[in-house]
């Protein structure tokens, strides 16, 4: 497969293509970029045919920022309308065995205009491909993933990717639904940070009832509202009000003070989080504080992106992060995602695995 197909907001084409150029050259692949502005997808068309496989494999999906969902596959256009079922068939002759069909469309007006279309050609679609043993008839979540991704009625892009290294969620997007409770749309933000970053078998010890959380810039408590919903005890961190209802809980403090200046008196924090208005650079200078200092175990944040060069400003954010904690010796896991309910800025996860204590005693 020559083709590699990335899902991605729509307006963030060109960021999503300077990404997967950047991540394939350095792993040395080489090809080129075709995409429009709005599409909600981009398309790396390898020089060698099988490199399509072999980016997917090799390039870590962790590490793709713009990226909602990726996979190696072909255009199928001119479909016949009588009979789209057989052409995609014939389209994967080639392919691995696979333990999943998803159907899906580009995050567009355009694509949900397909979904329905979508919805009535997948029955007979995972039958055709069952009966050619490409798709099993069970759900195999070890195999990799059948993907049809229809950008019209007759012409879609079909292909594959693989279960070790893709989005796990439909479309590359986790469904949630908006507490009625929640004191904002942010905390939808939060949610969708802990359900990408957080593993679902390790989500029962890192997001524990009684942990101590620490909210910066936390007015009105969108975020606050799902540590507390997670029996955490919460320091709110903002000189604007706090949600009535959230403060009656009996789980939050509210600190009228700056949130680059707040340091807690104690490192017992595990979560730390942070939803802050400013610039990119100084929101990463203070998350590297926290870390070397070991105030909190586990970090998420946003970047709010500048209007221009916002593939550019993210990668030296990370490249800022990891050359100061290497330099401090700081053991860390670090990944950044452009999740559904961001808008022009990017969430970033930090855990903290391991500070030398001469840092900070």
């Amino acid at each position: 497969m020559s083709s590699v197909v990335i899902y991605c907001r729509s307006g963030f084409e060109s960021d999503a293509a300077a990404e997967i150029t950047f991540q394939a050259a350095e792993q040395g692949f080489a090809g080129y970029v075709k995409t429009k502005p709005n599409t909600g997808i981009v398309v790396y068309e390898c020089f060698d045919p099988s490199h399509g496989d072999e980016i997917i494999k090799k390039i870590d999906f962790k590490n793709m920022v713009f990226a909602r969902q990726w996979f190696t596959g072909t255009l199928v256009d001119n479909m016949p309308l009588e009979d789209r079922v057989s052409a995609i068939v014939n389209a994967t002759v080639d392919f691995p065995s696979c333990g999943d069909l998803r159907v899906e469309t580009p995050d567009t007006n355009e694509g949900k205009e397909l979904s329905k279309f979508c919805k009535k050609i997948s029955t007979p679609l995972k039958k055709a491909l069952e009966k050619r043993a490409t798709v099993t008839r069970e759900l195999a979540d070890k195999k990799p993933v059948l993907h049809v991704l229809f950008l019209s009625n007759d012409t879609a892009y079909v292909g594959y990717s693989y279960t070790f290294n893709n989005s796990p969620f439909f479309m590359g997007i986790p469904r949630l639904r908006m507490p009625n409770d929640a004191p904002s749309r942010s905390t939808l933000k939060l949610d969708e940070a802990f359900n990408v970053f957080i593993p679902p078998h390790e989500a029962e010890d890192r997001l524990q009832p009684g942990m101590r959380g620490v909210d910066l810039g936390a007015c009105p408590g969108g975020w606050t509202y799902q540590l507390v919903r997670r029996g955490m005890f919460v320091s709110a961190i903002d000189n604007g009000p706090m949600n009535d209802d959230l403060m009656e809980t009996g789980q939050v403090k509210h600190f009228r003070v700056d949130g680059f200046k707040y340091r807690p008196e104690k490192r017992n924090i595990h979560w730390l989080v942070c939803d802050m208005v400013e610039k990119p650079a100084k929101v990463t200078n203070l998350m590297i504080d926290w870390a070397v200092n070991a105030y909190a175990k586990e970090l998420i944040f946003n970047l709010k992106l500048p209007m221009k060069k916002r593939f550019d400003s993210v990668y030296e954010c990370l490249k800022m992060i990891k050359e100061e904690l290497e330099k401090y010796g700081v053991s860390y896991e670090l990944q950044a995602k452009h999740l559904y309910h961001d808008r022009e800025e990017v969430t970033v996860h930090l855990n903290v695995t391991k500070v030398p204590q001469s840092l900070y005693s």
